[in-house]
């Protein structure tokens, strides 16, 4: 049965992440065919982050409450409906909002996907393995989603992934066993709806920001995510069985992998998300050749995941988390190079890619390590959450500064993709600094 659930658990991470990375490939397609503008091309790239980052918390909260297997099957089945509809589009809007429902189902997916894994498999060497799988899954995910694109029509593609879901629901309902917290929490129905309230909102205002200059209605939407987030903080002191509460963050493990799941998505996540762009705009390539580019960085991260299980279990998950996260840093730090074409950018992103799949693994394990054994589903939307939030905000700062009016030459974009990574890399150190920080914290005094 563990099988089973790691298995379905790692096949629905992979599909949610080609669902995720599918347009980096199509995204000039997809515009054509639909008509689309500068503004709803933004909007065509961020629109499934909208709907994942939003939902991920509250669906692995939802899921600790309800059942795993309920939520996990109803996520595929929403994945299914909404990337259909995508398929059928006939405009950008309806599109997008596909593309939001993607990101609504692939978010109870996620979610659910590790807090399965951690019900079915103790603390232990078969835990740490799973979990090697499951960061596996989620590199693998990333690669397949431009491979395919670059080969399949995007209608065709979008329609794959329905039928996809659509067997993942089927193979989940009938394979895996159900389980819940053993003793359910209250919905904190306030602090769900700030929070989710509050990244879209957030999620809305840096997809608009990518366009300078920023305007008043943009600078209005990114106030009030910030004041709906700064509304569920206060919720979370307040409610007497908060969502995500401050108890929960004196594990210093639940500090150290959110920290690097949010400085893996500002670093890394980032820039490859702006790649093949950068590629097309300085030295033409295809969108296949950045696919094939961004292998190296995914691929490699699927052998290091798997391998990650052999690391001797007296290096602590915080510790590989701040080990794998400099690593990254150096690797980023080569794709300073770009201009000097494919070569030295797949050699820095082979040598990210190595580290990164060190670092999915053991945030995997952390994620579920770091909470009660009964809030799973929460620790890992904890985790999961700050992966995408840091991926938006990534990708919205590296846009802005690489093209900050869309019309720059080959050598103004690689001005400004120099600062682009620089911050990137600043945000990967200070990510493996705080890891490294809560690993002597919790040597010191470990959390019973």
């Amino acid at each position: 049965m563990a099988r089973r659930t790691v298995a379905v658990a790692a096949l629905g991470t992979t599909l949610a992440l080609i669902s995720y990375t599918a347009p980096l490939a199509t995204l000039e397609a997809i515009s054509a065919d639909l008509g689309t503008g500068p503004s709803g091309r933004s909007w065509i790239l961020s629109s499934m982050s909208l709907g994942l980052t939003a939902l991920l918390l509250t669906a692995g909260t939802l899921a600790d409450r309800f059942g795993r297997r309920a939520t996990f099957v109803t996520g595929a089945a929403v994945l299914a409906l909404t990337s259909a509809g995508g398929a059928l589009a006939t405009g950008t809007a309806g599109f997008v909002a596909g593309r939001i429902g993607q990101g609504v189902g692939a978010a109870a997916m996620i979610a659910c996907s590790l807090a399965l894994i951690g019900h079915a498999l103790p603390p232990g060497p078969r835990r740490a393995r799973a979990t090697g799988l499951w960061g596996a899954a989620l590199a693998a995910g990333i690669a397949a989603g431009p491979l395919l694109a670059g080969v399949l029509p995007w209608r065709w593609l979008y329609l794959l992934i329905a039928v996809a879901a659509v067997l993942l629901a089927v193979a989940a309902r009938s394979l895996l066993v159900e389980s819940s917290a053993a003793r359910p929490r209250p919905v904190d129905l306030p602090g769900m709806v700030l929070l989710a309230a509050g990244l879209a909102v957030l999620l809305a205002g840096l997809t608009e920001a990518r366009r300078l200059p920023v305007g008043a209605g943009t600078v209005a939407l990114l106030v009030a995510g910030v004041l709906l987030l700064a509304g569920f903080v206060v919720v979370q002191f307040r409610s007497p069985h908060p969502m995500a509460g401050p108890e929960l963050f004196r594990n210093p493990g639940l500090i150290a992998a959110t920290v690097a799941s949010l400085a893996t998505g500002l670093g890394i996540i980032s820039l490859s998300s702006y790649l093949p762009a950068l590629m097309h705009g300085v030295h033409g390539d295809p969108p296949a050749v950045s696919a094939l580019l961004l292998l190296g960085w995914s691929g490699t991260g699927i052998v290091t995941a798997l391998l990650a299980r052999r690391i001797s279990e007296r290096i602590g998950d915080s510790v590989r988390l701040g080990a794998g996260l400099l690593v990254m840093a150096v690797g980023q730090v080569g794709l300073l190079a770009a201009g000097g074409g494919s070569g030295v950018v797949l050699a820095s992103l082979i040598v990210t890619g190595a580290a990164t799949g060190v670092v999915n693994a053991s945030l995997g394990r952390e994620a579920v390590a770091s909470v009660p054994a009964d809030r799973a589903g929460t620790g890992s939307g904890i985790n999961n959450t700050s992966r995408y939030l840091g991926a938006a905000i990534g990708v919205t700062v590296t846009s802005v500064l690489t093209a900050p009016t869309g019309g720059e030459t080959a050598a103004q974009l690689l001005a400004g993709w120099h600062v682009a990574v620089l911050v990137a890399v600043g945000a990967t150190i200070v990510g493996a600094v705080v890891a490294l920080v809560c690993a002597r914290v919790a040597a010191r005094s470990p959390v019973s």
